[in-house]
């Protein structure tokens, strides 16, 4: 009789559920679910399952939200829950909580092929240092990869909301335009859904010019679709904004193995952000410019890859 596992990624807006046989990570009956429409996971979960008429025992579900306590309270959806009680409502043996790009980053080393795009570099400078797993979604996600003792550990961080620095004119102007606003500007505020529409709203402001994008979609629809030069320019210097923060975090960890993109914003436009400045502004550290040539940046373009790491973590004792 088939054992099956519940592997999850669940963010501000989606969950995403899938099942993987016996100890396997291959990926079976994917669905996506929006949040809004459950109370809590115990409901989410429920109508799944109810779909796949299947019983599981074990769960490994990535949140996008710290996972260190007895609680899980996420940061951008209304779902909050005590573990131990969920576990009991959900009648599983197993039940591992990770943080989404914790699962992210164990899912990186499964991807090969049409998943990575390489976006400057040398892809193979360092195989066995640490890598850098970074993407704005509905937050910014930072993770990390570390190889020990013949495996690559996961690093579970909320580096996305370390402070943002300006690095020229035109930024100083947009941060004190932010700081009227907000009582502090985190990396997230701006690489985020939420922070690309801030961006462009920033930008309407500071020029005069009229709003016509009322969500994140908008923006990137307008840019990408129809060529909208102010759009286009947003977009642009959301990428390099990425890049500056992609590139500290790279010093910060010493990632000479490389960086992965991930998230749900940046694979959507893979030439804008090749041709927009991101790797200059990644590179662009000083003293330390010649640190950075080297350091492969790949834009992950794989469908899944938190649900990918979520089964990888079912069979990872170090989470």
């Amino acid at each position: 009789m088939t054992k099956w596992s519940l592997v999850g990624d669940v963010g501000g807006t989606n969950a995403r559920f899938a099942l993987v046989r016996d100890s396997e990570v291959a990926l079976q009956y994917i669905e996506v679910l929006a949040c809004k429409d459950f109370d809590n996971l115990d409901g989410a979960v429920a109508a799944y399952l109810s779909k796949q008429n299947v019983e599981v025992s074990e769960a490994c579900i990535a949140f996008a939200c710290p996972v260190h306590g007895a609680e899980i309270k996420m940061t951008n959806n209304h779902w909050s829950f005590d573990k131990e009680t969920m576990q009991q409502r959900l009648g599983l043996k197993t039940f591992k909580c990770l943080n989404d790009f914790t699962a992210m980053a164990l899912g990186m080393p499964l991807l090969a092929g049409n998943d990575l795009m390489l976006n400057g570099g040398n892809a193979k400078a360092a195989p066995d240092k640490p890598r850098l797993v970074i993407g704005p979604g509905t937050g910014l996600g930072v993770s990390a990869l570390v190889w020990h003792s013949g495996q690559w550990l996961p690093l579970s961080t909320e580096g996305g909301h370390v402070n943002w620095a300006p690095v020229d004119e035109w930024e100083m102007s947009l941060w004190q335009w932010l700081r009227e606003k907000h009582e502090r500007i985190s990396a997230e505020r701006l690489l985020s859904g939420a922070g690309l529409l801030l961006l462009y709203q920033g930008y309407c402001a500071l020029r005069g010019l009229p709003e016509r994008c009322e969500k994140p979609a908008d923006v990137t629809d307008r840019a990408i679709k129809e060529r909208d030069e102010l759009c286009l320019e947003v977009l642009s210097h959301f990428c390099r904004i990425l890049g500056g923060v992609s590139g500290d975090a790279a010093l910060t960890l010493g990632a000479l193995g490389g960086v992965y993109i991930c998230g749900g914003i940046v694979p959507r436009f893979p030439e804008l952000f090749v041709q927009s400045g991101f790797r200059a502004q990644f590179e662009a550290k000083g003293r330390l410019s010649s640190y950075m040539k080297d350091i492969p940046v790949w834009l992950v373009r794989a469908e899944y890859p938190g649900l990918m790491g979520s089964a990888a973590g079912l069979f990872n004792d170090a989470v």
